[in-house]
């Protein structure tokens, strides 16, 4: 398959750094290319940041925060300008789409709910300060007490490459509607979606500094390593791997900054033997192959009761082979191309190590006809054993493991039987059984007999290896502000005196 998709209209001529207002290239020149994922070739260059880079929108950030409106207007104020925000997102929603899915690889109809999700983010959080009620507590005839809400400062924001645009709001919205001012890092590999949210904001009339965006990559010196160590940036939002976590929270720890990070996954979906079997193996195919399966909440574990195991896994191999591999722009594509050479490497080495670990039952390799770019067929193993890597590792690809389970007992071991605690599955009919194991599951997050639809309203986190802290709703508003108590006294003064005369 030599064939590419064409460019689509309105891409830059070259994908620069946005700071004070402007955009800009680095510094020192430096520049990356920007590949397409069908067939590896440079389609643009992007501005590659660096600590000069850095800092220099940080101090844009920082004066704007320092000395601009944003964080002193009142919430309604800027419940308005995210209200803009969110219609222009929606607006561009075709144009959005076509970035994404050229410079990402997803699937064409799997790239068009993108603009809407985030422009949902972007609208509950102008309705959520609108809304907010802070806490206060009275004292009668002596004391009250309230809780004063304050923008902490500037964000860094570092956002991963899969659903890149949609992602970036879900840390843009909370980010800018408490009051705070940014610096984005988008993910090297997929630059071409954030370069639209510059206009975005100016159309909105969000003032100037408010939002600035480095590019580049996230290694010593670079935009993401800087950001993290700037001494001017309290907090860090981080969606990603968990080395890189790990990296972050040591480069972060000298400052004491404020946390929040989403660091993938390898969750369980646990089918029992009384669970709707039609719609148990539906949910678990779109869970895992949906978006490329590069997901960080893909059921990639896929863990079934003994006595439905052979049934399961023959119908879902016989699914998953009917599962439709094409061009991203092809509205037919159901899996189209992993997002860089680099990841197709990293998911085509797990293949070949499930290929030894387990039964290969379904995929294994490039598709048919699909000789060159990043295609994998979807792939799955049964009996996997749970120490095999393809059952521990995170795959981040159109990969499954199928265990199966006798007890109970036996499934919540293997449930819990990773380093990781993103997301769980339960299907099962049984609803006091829904519950205690929902209950025991190691998860930040569980879905009963359900895909992941999420609401806005709910923490958004892992446990475990997967994350550190929550976003999401009122968890979102905690990160981005300082809860000051301020304490009035209404009564007589009854304070101790010292050294009285």
């Amino acid at each position: 398959m030599t064939d590419t998709t064409a460019a689509p209209t309105g891409i830059p001529e070259k994908i620069r750094h946005y700071i004070g207002g402007e955009f800009v290239d680095s510094i020192d020149g430096d520049e990356f290319d920007v590949i397409n994922p069908v067939d590896n070739r440079p389609y643009i260059k992007a501005a590659s940041g660096k600590k000069a880079d850095i800092d220099s929108a940080v101090a844009s950030a920082k004066q704007a925060f320092d000395e601009g409106p944003w964080p002193r207007m009142l919430p309604r104020e800027r419940a308005r300008v995210l209200n803009k925000i969110a219609d222009i997102a929606e607006s561009r929603n075709q144009e959005l789409a076509e970035m994404e899915s050229f410079d990402s690889g997803l699937p064409i109809t799997q790239a068009r709910g993108q603009a809407a999700r985030a422009a949902e983010n972007f609208r509950f959080f102008a309705d959520l300060i609108v809304a907010q009620v802070d806490d206060a507590f009275k004292v009668p005839g002596r004391q009250a007490n309230y809780v004063n809400r304050k923008p902490i400062g500037v964000a860094g924001l570092i956002t991963p490459w899969n659903t890149p645009f949609m992602l970036e709001s879900w840390k843009l919205a909370p980010a800018i509607a408490t009051g705070n001012t940014v610096v984005l890092k988008p993910a090297e590999f997929t630059p071409l979606s954030a370069s639209l949210w510059p206009g975005i904001f100016e159309e909105a009339g969000l003032p100037t500094g408010v939002f600035n965006m480095v590019n580049g990559f996230g290694e010593e010196g670079f935009a993401g390593d800087s950001l993290v160590k700037h001494p001017d940036v309290p907090l860090i939002s981080f969606t990603g791997e968990s080395s890189t976590g790990q990296t972050i929270f040591a480069n972060a720890a000298p400052w004491l900054k404020g946390l929040s990070m989403e660091l993938g996954g390898k969750s369980p979906a646990v089918v029992f033997a009384d669970a709707d079997l039609d719609a148990a193996i539906n949910a678990t195919i779109f869970g895992v192959f949906s978006l490329n399966g590069e997901r960080c909440t893909a059921g990639s574990r896929i863990l079934v009761e003994e006595s439905v195991y052979d049934e399961f896994v023959e119908r879902y191999a016989a699914q998953a082979k009917r599962v439709k591999v094409g061009l991203p722009s092809d509205p037919d594509t159901e899996v189209a191309a992993l997002v860089h050479p680099e990841h197709f490497e990293k998911v085509m080495s797990y293949v070949e190590i499930g290929k030894e670990e387990a039964r290969l039952v379904a995929g294994g390799g490039r598709p048919e006809g699909f000789e060159t770019g990043n295609f994998v067929a979807p792939t799955v193993f049964a009996d996997v054993a749970p120490d095999a890597r393809i059952f521990q590792e995170e795959i981040f690809g159109p990969v499954v493991a199928i265990t199966p389970f006798k007890s109970d007992a036996e499934a919540l071991q293997l449930a819990n039987d990773t380093k990781y605690g993103l997301a769980a599955y339960i299907w099962t009919s049984d609803l006091k059984r829904a519950h205690n194991f929902s209950q025991a599951v190691e998860s930040g997050m569980v879905w009963l007999n359900s895909n992941n639809v999420r609401d806005l309203r709910t923490p958004f986190g892992g446990v475990k290896a997967s994350g550190l802290g929550h976003e999401g709703g009122y968890r979102s508003i905690d990160f981005y502000t300082e809860q000051q108590s301020v304490h009035i006294n209404l009564g007589e003064v009854h304070n101790p005196v010292f050294g009285k005369q």
